[in-house]
């Protein structure tokens, strides 16, 4: 065999052993980071489709809540992770767009991963304890105004703490940051929580997070912020009270890894997810809980994380609430 045709096999050879190799992804258990705590829109959504993800994968995915400052812990946790596609995250909207437009020292960006998909948007409500003598938005907002109220969120610079600061505002509240006191939690889970043991008065959170307590009758929505009504959700709409602007504040949940992940690897997260978000089970349950599942491509979901990004740097800067230090 001569030296050229030598070359050529062992060429060839080595092509079909990278080949080889990129076939066996994933040889391991993936580890899946949920970055906030249990009980939340981001962790309800994750247990939910960690079965046919699973199924779909082929191999066992570690769930992971690694908690802490709006989400952001969680999400250095996989920014600094080796980019082979076996530490992933699912990234929500407080962790990858409403942190970004609130913290200046953020310690990332949206440069610093690859999205492989959103698969979830969610509406999002606000709700009080039944006995709260709360019955309406009105109500909410003359006790604003006169006592003062508290609300809960997930944590500084999540949607919640953003999205209630901003309904506040859109129903006139002049500084509502000093009108209502913040009063920030461990998750989503938690949040709830503290409305039902009577810590706060009122939270604004994702409808996916809510609609157990709603179902239940152990906490009232009095506004969703879609135009159109949201299933199980017996509450105006922002259409019905004129104030369209609330249709900005929607939750969502993606799946991302560090920023050099493969092409590859990417490529067979979107082939998973697929196939996962079409799972019926999967489907019937984040349906009931007013999510609408929509599996974006890696581009789609670049696009509209940066628009997200945009709609709410400009509310931070208008309500004054970007957080400098």
């Amino acid at each position: 065999m001569t030296f050229k045709k030598l070359g050529a096999a062992c060429a060839l050879g080595l092509g079909l052993l990278a080949t080889t190799a990129m076939a066996e992804y994933p040889e391991r258990p993936i580890n899946m980071v949920i970055p906030y705590g249990a009980g939340g829109a981001t962790d309800i959504s994750a247990r939910t489709i960690a079965e046919p993800l699973g199924t779909a994968v082929g191999k066992p995915l570690v769930m992971s809540n690694i908690t802490g400052a709006g989400g952001a812990i969680g999400s250095v946790a996989v920014q600094n992770a080796k980019p082979d596609g076996y530490t992933m995250l699912f990234a929500r909207v407080g962790s990858h767009s409403v942190n970004p437009a609130m913290k200046a020292t953020l310690p990332y960006s949206l440069d610093d991963f690859r999205f492989v998909t959103v698969y979830e948007i969610n509406p999002v409500a606000c709700a009080v304890r039944p006995d709260s003598g709360i019955n309406s938005m009105e109500d909410l907002i003359a006790k604003t105004e006169s006592d003062g109220t508290t609300y809960s969120s997930s944590g500084v610079g999540s949607l919640l703490h953003l999205a209630a600061v901003y309904v506040l505002s859109e129903y006139g509240v002049e500084n509502p940051l000093d009108k209502a006191t913040h009063i920030p939690q461990k998750g989503g889970g938690a949040a709830a929580t503290a409305v039902l043991n009577g810590t706060a008065t009122f939270l604004c959170t994702n409808t996916s997070a809510l609609a157990s307590f709603v179902a239940n009758g152990q906490l009232r929505p009095i506004l969703v912020t879609t135009a159109e009504p949201v299933p199980g959700f017996d509450a105006p709409t922002s259409a019905d009270v004129g104030k369209p602007g609330l249709t900005q504040l929607v939750g969502w949940t993606g799946i991302a890894g560090p920023k050099d992940l493969p092409d590859d690897v990417a490529a067979k997260w979107g082939e998973w997810m697929a196939a996962a978000a079409g799972d019926q089970t999967f489907l019937d349950q984040m349906t009931a809980r007013g999510s609408v599942i929509n599996v974006m491509s890696p581009e789609d979901a670049n696009a509209f994380i940066q628009k997200q990004y945009e709609t709410f740097r400009a509310l931070v800067d208008k309500l004054g609430m970007r957080i400098e230090g």
